[in-house]
């Protein structure tokens, strides 16, 4: 992922929900250059951060073994907008997951006040693109890990998520990475 639209995880239960937020700032020179007289927060990008969710909370259910894009919008209804200030909350919850997919329903609040309403169809990428790589494995546990999912985040039976082995051998080579650089320098 090249660009973040969302800032953290506030909850995460595996297979079924997560809660996320973003936070508008004017800071964001593609919110401060969208429209010019006024600053808003481009609906694209608000589907983006839902889809960034959805796809975190569906690529968690699949073990990150699987490689999750988005495929289509299916509904996207905005109620009005977000401005510098506004605390957007992204509420993603699992509709379906297949072999070759899964559908997520939304809802995007600026405090109690909805402002959008989303469906989002996922593609689970198959053998095909085997060797493909599209996101490298310590860059999604940089981003997991500043999303804070591991912090809040929980099973079916409420017990905390743990890092599926291929990730954690992944955190352990970056420490080793790390260290090394330590040592050398």
């Amino acid at each position: 992922m090249r660009w973040f639209w969302i800032d953290r995880f506030v909850a995460f239960e595996s297979g079924r929900r997560a809660v996320a937020i973003k936070n508008v700032s004017l800071a964001e020179e593609q919110i401060a250059q969208y429209t010019g007289a006024t600053a808003i927060m481009p609906a694209s990008l608000i589907i983006e951060g839902v889809a960034q969710t959805g796809g975190l909370l569906v690529g968690e259910h699949v073990g990150f073994r699987e490689r999750v894009i988005l495929a289509k919008v299916a509904k996207a209804e905005f109620h009005g907008y977000a401005t510098p200030g506004d605390t957007l909350t992204y509420t993603v919850d699992i509709l379906n997951v297949r072999a070759n997919g899964a559908i997520i329903d939304a809802t995007v609040h600026i405090g109690d006040r909805l402002l959008a309403t989303l469906q989002i169809v996922f593609a689970l990428l198959d053998d095909r693109f085997a060797g493909v790589e599209l996101i490298d494995a310590k860059m999604l546990l940089s981003v997991l890990r500043r999303y804070r999912m591991y912090e809040v985040g929980r099973k079916a039976d409420g017990s905390p998520l743990e890092l599926p082995p291929h990730l954690a051998s992944a955190e352990n080579a970056l420490f080793d990475e790390d260290s090394s650089s330590l040592v050398a320098g």
